[in-house]
């Protein structure tokens, strides 16, 4: 049973797979060229290895066929070995290689391989193929041009790109093909679901026709014999063996990699499950199939099944109606091929490529990650540079390096804790997290083992004071340490215990206990000196709530709810909180006022809502801050005057520190601390609006002083040496 059929959906799923089997072929046309095959050879790749795709795949909505990658890959290989595309010497060996592809991806079926593809990151992989399509399209050009296609990397490209230019330039071929790939490209933005390729091909083949192209030198496809491919075990050259061997197995690795996860993609975008194995084994007929039709590989194509989404396809009827498309065309219309432009056809190609190459990534890369983006760019360039091979060495080298660099660099942090609130928390990330007196408390993400075991000894031993007692290892992400780690943990026991100071570690799994025994240092755990909380292994070093901190107050009670004195915007977004809140603050403001929002009241506008609601005081303070930033905008909103606004801006103010206070004096001092750097900040940057500010807060003040006496104690406290 096909998968995803259904008679509701019968009538889409065989219009969508005619619209992709006319879509395939231009595209395969193309890419059969870039794998070094004529033209025709795309259309047998969109036959019998479709139907077999249609037929067993797990997926009810990924399409099968002659792509960018494997073409590429096997494009490269014939270049590499001097090669000459669309010789017949290429037409024997291509399908050799797709057999052998096709008998690796039986091999990777058997042995289950489909798991290793998590190993392969998306940086190394994006930059692989990007690679591949760059060096492709530079291949392409010189037939834009009105030369042939170039080989080799990418220096020889760009020198062949030139002596065309001098030798064989014809200027009717370079405007065909430009006008075609940019009305490829601008459709591709405008109208994305129109399949702009076929009406391309369709104008380029009535130029042919009509003998508009012949007559200013524009080269045509060769004339196509009719039929379907004949089935036949391929010519093998034993000499080529070595070569063909390790060359199909990493274009089987593409193949298989690529197209699960793509695949995969599309599964979780509308919610079904792929056979993961089974999908390898689909993968691995449709390759033989190929390779006895005299195709190149095939793979998974994500444009189309993308286009196949589009159109509303559902089952893998799409499939079957595209290959079933694909052999009428064969039998009964191949007389119209001789007709289409080289140029034409390479643009369409040109325009496929580019979408293959991973600019998107590469815009994620440089905002997210750096690194990453190193090593996506490290296989790009090994690919454009070296070659294929090269360049998949060089993504994987770089990327077991990061994975290197971030085990032995893992994020770490000394903890403290927050008066009012339970629990601990970094020093680094939490303004008003202060450290414990007497003690160390520090976290170290990652397992430990010989190559960042030093790292991790070198923080403890800077962290060490004359007054230390303890140092409490928060082993919570530390799942498993070697024998190194072990022997130099001990040493580190010996050393600090030498000076009166315990070393004990607390938070971990069970597991690591089991550990500690099997590598010597079980003695921790005999001596107590492994606990199940920070709190526990405080009090076995004798610190005991409430905890006396370095600023000399000691830890106040915990507060009965919970977080009511954490930055939760700072933990949140670390050095960006004030740049977030103050986006959360422009949100909020843009949801009131309007026909669909009523005039809401004043206490219920000037608190967090939504999902910050809840948050702590000192939150609330931040909020405040920010808030009286856009008086004016909210009493435009609101219909409000401006003062009435700054005066319950101010009364809340006031409330939310005197809050404070009693909790924690230490906090309310910090409290005022920071408000007086916020606005020393705004006189800096912005004088007039802080000018603006100071002068509605004192008649906000001095309302409030006439009409609440009672806070001008607070007042005073607060505003005191402000406005000096």
């Amino acid at each position: 049973m096909v998968r995803g059929f259904s008679l509701k959906t019968l009538p889409r799923d065989i219009f969508t797979g005619i619209i992709i089997a006319l879509v395939s072929i231009p595209i395969s046309m193309g890419y059969a060229q870039v794998a070094g095959l004529p033209p025709v050879y795309g259309l047998y790749g969109s036959v019998f290895p479709i139907l077999i795709f249609g037929l067993l795949s797990t997926s009810p909505q990924f399409i099968f066929g002659v792509d960018a990658a494997p073409a590429a890959l096997v494009g490269a290989f014939l270049a590499e070995e001097g090669i000459a595309s669309g010789s017949a010497e290429a037409v024997r060996t291509v399908p050799v290689i797709t057999l052998c592809v096709g008998l690796w991806l039986l091999l990777f079926f058997t042995l289950r391989a489909g798991r290793l593809v998590k190993y392969i990151s998306t940086p190394v992989m994006g930059g692989f193929i990007s690679g591949i399509s760059t060096t492709i399209i530079f291949m392409q050009i010189p037939k834009l041009l009105g030369g042939q296609s170039g080989s080799g990397e990418i220096v020889g490209l760009i020198s062949h790109i030139v002596t065309t230019c001098r030798s064989s330039f014809n200027a009717a071929s370079l405007l065909l093909g430009g006008a075609s790939l940019f009305v490829l490209l601008v459709s591709k933005k405008l109208i994305p679901k129109l399949p702009m390729s076929l009406f391309v091909m369709a104008g380029g083949a009535i130029l042919g026709y009509t003998g508009f192209a012949e007559e200013h030198g524009v080269t045509l496809l060769s004339s196509v014999e009719a039929g379907l491919p004949a089935w036949r075990l391929p010519d093998v050259d034993a000499g080529m063996l070595t070569d063909i061997i390790p060359a199909s197995m990493t274009i089987a690795i593409v193949i298989m990699a690529e197209t699960l996860l793509a695949s995969n993609n599309l599964a979780q975008k509308n919610g079904y499950r792929l056979s993961e194995n089974r999908e390898i084994l689909v993968y691995a007929l449709g390759n033989l199939a190929a390779g006895a039709t005299g195709c190149c590989p095939v793979n998974g194509s994500v444009s189309r099944s993308s286009m196949g989404e589009q159109y509303g396809g559902a089952s893998q009827v799409m499939s079957l109606t595209a290959s079933a498309a694909m052999a009428v065309i064969l039998i009964f219309f191949t007389g119209a091929v001789r007709y289409l432009p080289v140029p034409v056809l390479t643009a369409i190609v040109i325009s496929a490529l580019l979408g293959a190459v991973e600019f998107a990534l590469v815009k994620r890369l440089c905002r997210q990650d750096k690194r990453e983006l190193l090593i996506f760019l490290g296989a790009f360039a090994g690919v454009l540079f070296f070659g294929t091979v090269y360049g998949v060495l060089i993504g994987v080298v770089l990327s077991f390096t990061a994975v290197i660099i971030n085990t032995t660099n893992p994020k770490r942090s000394f903890l403290g804790v927050i008066p009012g609130h339970e629990g601990f928390h970094s020093l680094e990330r939490n303004t008003y997290s202060v450290p414990v007196k007497s003690a160390v408390i520090y976290r170290f993400s990652g397992n430990l083992y010989f190559a960042n075991i030093k790292l991790f000894i070198s923080d403890i031993e800077g962290a060490v004071r004359e007054d230390t007692r303890c140092v409490i290892v928060d082993s919570g992400a530390i799942c498993n340490i070697d024998i190194t780690a072990a022997d130099s943990i001990a040493a580190l026991d010996r050393s600090l215990s030498s000076r009166g100071i315990t070393l004990c570690f607390a938070s971990h799994i069970g597991q690591l206990n089991d550990r500690f025994r099997q590598l010597g240092i079980g003695s921790f755990i005999e001596e107590g000196r492994c606990r199940r909380t920070l709190a526990a292994a405080l009090s076995a070093a004798g610190i005991k709530p409430p905890y006396e901190l370095e600023s000399g107050s000691p830890d106040a009670a915990p507060l009965p709810y919970g977080n009511a004195d954490r930055l939760e915007f700072e933990w949140a977004f670390g050095d960006n909180a004030d740049a977030e809140m103050e986006k959360y603050t422009e949100k909020l403001l843009s949801g009131i006022g309007g026909e669909s929002h009523p005039r809401q009241e004043l206490a219920d506008v000037i608190k967090p809502q939504g999902s910050w609601t809840g948050v702590s005081d000192l939150d609330n303070e931040k909020f405040l801050e920010h808030l009286q930033l856009h008086i004016g905008e909210l009493s435009q909103k609101l219909g409000i005057p401006e003062s009435q606004i700054s005066e319950a801006i101010e009364h809340r103010r006031l409330r939310i520190a005197r809050r404070i206070e009693q909790r924690d004096i230490a906090a309310f001092n910090r409290v005022r601390k920071y408000f007086i750097a916020f606005e020393n900040d705004l006189k800096k940057d912005n004088p007039e609006l802080y000018e603006d500010l100071i002068r509605r807060r004192s008649e906000a003040v001095e309302r409030l002083r006439a009409s609440e006496p009672g806070s001008s104690e607070m007042i005073e406290k607060l505003y005191g040496s402000t406005e000096e």
